[in-house]
């Protein structure tokens, strides 16, 4: 068959979850309630972090790079399946498809280094404590999140244009619910294994080595607990660390399993379940870890309604 680019077509087929019809209400609704947590959980911690004063540290500030993060990540693709799960047909466009692709990447390997970074500030607020506000200031924060975005957005332009350039067979049907590298990668009629080695160097550079990063931090922070003597102090700890601990599996794990394995070596089917999770699951169960049990975030919602109740006391 001859090689083509798709883009003499038009679109795309998404066929998504068309293997299991039986499950595709259920699975709208479940997709919707996420997506609907998502929103409103992460709007909650971007808003109450800029309105609070208290909330104006390091920690709360990359965590409202996180959720704004996690808005974008979640919104690139959940609308796009909510309508083909309720629609006639499952079709993108070529220049949405790619759209999508460019975006769905650019901001999961922001996501990667964002976690590094957030690590970074737990480091050193538990074991260099004293130098923590020298340390953290708001211009290297800043510097922080502006490498976080730039390496995500700068990794995602080299797959996305070496990903545009494959010629694609005839059919346009993507064995998957958004557009994503490895699912594009299957539609070639050419030998895409440069493409697959390029895709695991860079997914191992953008997830092991922020993995080993994130884990050497927290044995860091483990080694400095062990020494601690006060109980608050420990316990203040393990609230904010293991909180952000339990994030880092959350995405981590199922990244793991869907990048660092060839495209042409993965089951399809186990392939979406699991992306469904860290797209949809993961970004709505963040606001919930880090705002339980958070007595910042507690004491930031008080002072916010307090003021409010004020205001309407004539």
């Amino acid at each position: 068959m001859m090689g083509k680019n798709a883009s003499s077509e038009g679109y795309f087929v998404l066929l998504g979850f068309s293997n299991w019809p039986h499950l595709e209400v259920v699975l709208f609704v479940l997709i919707l309630m996420f997506y609907l947590m998502t929103l409103i959980g992460n709007l909650f911690i971007i808003v109450l972090s800029y309105l609070d004063a208290h909330l104006h540290t390091p920690m709360y500030f990359f965590l409202s790079n996180l959720s704004f993060l996690d808005l974008c990540y979640t919104t690139s693709s959940v609308p796009q399946l909510l309508v083909n799960f309720r629609g006639p047909e499952r079709t993108i466009s070529y220049a949405g498809c790619m759209t999508q692709l460019y975006f769905a990447l650019a901001l999961g390997t922001t996501e990667c280094v964002l976690l590094v970074v957030m690590s970074y500030d737990r480091y050193t607020a538990v074991c260099r404590p004293l130098h923590y506000t020298v340390l953290m200031n708001p211009r290297f924060c800043h510097l922080l999140a502006v490498i976080s975005w730039v390496s995500g957005f700068t990794n995602s332009a080299l797959h996305s244009s070496f990903t545009f350039w494959v010629p694609l067979c005839g059919h346009r049907q993507v064995d998957h619910f958004f557009c994503e590298v490895p699912a594009l990668l299957r539609l070639s009629c050419v030998d895409t294994r440069a493409n697959e080695l390029i895709l695991l160097v860079t997914s191992s550079i953008f997830v092991f080595i922020p993995l080993i990063l994130i884990l050497s931090s927290y044995g860091a922070i483990a080694r400095a607990v062990l020494r601690m003597q006060s109980s608050s102090g420990l316990q203040r700890v393990f609230g904010t660390c293991g909180a952000h601990l339990t994030v880092v599996s959350l995405f981590f794990i199922p990244v793991l399993y869907i990048y660092l394995q060839p495209p042409s070596g993965s089951s399809q089917d186990q392939g979406k379940f699991t992306a469904l999770f860290y797209t949809v699951v993961t970004p709505s169960l963040n606001p919930l870890i880090y705002t339980l049990r958070n007595k910042d975030v507690r004491g930031a919602v008080r002072r916010l309604v307090g003021r409010e109740r004020e205001k309407e006391i004539p």
